[in-house]
Order: structure tokens, then sequence, then C-alpha cells
């Protein structure tokens, strides 16, 4: 008998995402979606795919998606944001893993996932965008997301892990105002951390470092080094806002030093 495969998600007002995400994952034997509390109609999408929707109330997003492991009673878990999407063969190519008949002693017990980044309506190919592997497919209880620690930490795993050869598609930033909206946001996040950290740069060096050469730096060895440039325009504006976002994860890092003194 092939092993059992439950898809976990977390959610928050995803209606425009989660038909296309939960069409590609029909067939899993189990979908489990934590929602914190959604305006729209992301729990009513959800449940006419089948999904099992509960609430919890968001307290980070290691700590949502460790809910969302908790409840599921799968032999594997495929962990999936709202807005990506699995294609035709990479689909193929989990259910043969799952078919594979190799007992309760597979050959891995942890995959990455290669994943394509549809950025400003252009699917990034370079500069450090691709194949942008992430560990999303485990055995249950294998694996669990650290908690406090920003919105793109990874499952922590030990052991030797496998590759997938087929892509993940993520719906990431198709336009300019959502890209800035969530790095606006994502960068207040992360300054909250660095305060607690003590990375608040009271220096002038590391004011200078974190806030201008970091940034200056990141840009040239992205887009240049990394190729960038052959993503086009989309490419340029994608490094350039990058190096944006670094700067003010920092300034906002030393802006919340400031008002504590």
């Amino acid at each position: 008998m092939r092993h059992t495969l439950s898809i976990a998600m977390i959610a928050m007002n995803e209606e425009a995402n989660l038909p296309r995400t939960l069409e590609s994952v029909r067939w899993a034997d189990e979908i489990v979606l934590v929602d914190s509390g959604s305006k729209d109609r992301t729990l009513e999408i959800a449940q006419s795919f089948g999904a099992r929707t509960s609430f919890h109330a968001f307290g980070g997003h290691g700590e949502q998606k460790n809910v969302a492991l908790d409840l599921c009673t799968s032999d594997w878990i495929l962990l999936l944001d709202a807005d990506e999407v699995l294609t035709p063969a990479l689909q193929e190519e989990i259910r043969q893993l799952l078919a594979r008949d190799d007992g309760d002693d597979p050959q891995f017990r942890a995959y990455w996932i290669p994943r394509l980044n549809l950025i400003l309506g252009r699917w990034m190919r370079h500069g450090g965008y691709y194949p942008d592997r992430k560990l999303r497919l485990f055995r249950r209880g294998a694996a669990r997301l650290s908690e406090g620690v920003g919105p793109h930490s990874t499952p922590q795993f030990r052991g030797a892990t496998g590759t997938l050869r087929q892509n993940m598609l993520h719906y990431a930033y198709p336009t300019l105002s959502i890209y800035l909206e969530h790095m606006n946001r994502y960068s207040s996040e992360i300054a909250q951390l660095l305060y607690k950290q003590g990375r608040t740069s009271k220096s002038l060096p590391a004011f200078l470092w974190n806030a201008v050469a970091n940034p200056a730096a990141t840009f040239i060895y992205n887009y240049f080094f990394r190729l960038g440039f052959l993503d086009g325009r989309e490419g340029l504006l994608l490094h350039l806002n990058h190096s944006v976002y670094i700067h003010w994860k920092f300034i906002k890092a030393w802006r919340l030093g400031q008002d504590k003194e």
C-alpha cells in the first residue's frame, strides 16, 4: 500500500490564491488549513475542496505552521503556502515517491523541492531566485519549524535529505504594489527580531555596513555575479527593491533601539 499524504497550510484572506493551490493537491489524502481570522471566502473555498479547517490566532509563522503540522494524520506531510502550486510533473513525482515499496524505512525522511518564483509578472530564473529549494515534504513528526524567527524559517530536520526534480510554482509577488506591501511588513517583523537580539546598529561603522554597504553589496552580488540581469527589467526592479528591503529592516531595528533609549 502507498503511504498517505497530508497537506498542511496556514492562511488569512487568501481567496484569490486558494482555488489554484488546492486544485493542485486535490488528490492528497488530507488537507489541513489553519486560518488566523480571514474576512473573505478563504474558509468557504477551503471547505469546498474537502479541507479540514481550524482557527488559531496568529502568533508567528513558525507557531502557526506547527499548529497545522500537529493536526495532520497521514504518513507524510507536504507543507504548502497558499500561493504555491504543484505542477502536474511534481504531483506525479510525489505520487511515485509515496507508492514506493520501501516499508517504514524510506531512503530519505525529508525532501527539498525546487521552487520557481513569479515576481512582478516574470518567472525569475537567475539572481539566486532559482531553484530556491524548500524543505517541504517530510515524514509526519520528523520536522518542525522554529518559532519566533520571522516569516521565512525552514523546517528543522536532522538526517539525510533528498531533493525532488520537478518544480513547485510560487505566485509570490505578481505586482509591484503587492511586493512593496509584503517587504514593508516583513522588514518590520525582522526588525523586531533584530532588536531583541541587540542588533540595532548603535555604532556608526555597524550602521554604515548594515544600512548602506550591505544592501549595495547584496545588489551587486545578486544582479551581476549571480546573473540577475538576465531576468530583464523585472530582475532589475526585484534586486533594487530587495536591497531596499535589507536597508529597511536594519534602519527599523536601529529606530526601535533609538526609541527605547
